[in-house]
């Protein structure tokens, strides 16, 4: 089994920055993606970002190219999403999700993921 921690989220205002972690203990060895979702209100769950570990390849949804970021950090199995220049459709239940297994796929889709963390809420003002 593999625990997704999220932690970060908070209210920003418009055109700000915000940083969000995502811990992951237990099996993390099996662990070869990780990827970010969110959710607004009344909204499907929507990709925003995904890497993968071994080539360290990105990708990103249209919405958030040119301003999001996501990087990883092996050594303390934690995955971040750097989030810039801010807007209030941003605002949404962020999510880190883990996929176990070595198979290269596009982390794009939710039934990807094998393991979810509990999200945190991200909030910007206009």
């Amino acid at each position: 089994q593999v625990q997704l921690v999220e932690s970060g989220g908070g209210l920003v205002q418009a055109g700000g920055s915000l940083r969000l972690s995502c811990a992951a203990s237990g099996r993390t060895f099996s662990i070869y993606t990780m990827g970010w979702f969110r959710q607004a209100p009344g909204k499907e769950r929507e990709f925003v970002a995904v890497i993968n570990w071994s080539g360290g390849n990105t990708n990103y949804a249209d919405s958030v190219k040119g301003r999001f970021t996501i990087s990883g950090d092996n050594a303390k199995n934690t995955v971040y999403l750097q989030m810039n220049s801010l807007k209030p459709e941003d605002t949404a239940v962020y999510c880190c999700a883990a996929r176990w297994g070595s198979t290269v796929v596009a982390g794009t889709r939710s039934n990807e993921y094998h393991y979810w963390g509990q999200g945190t809420q991200v909030t910007v003002s206009s």
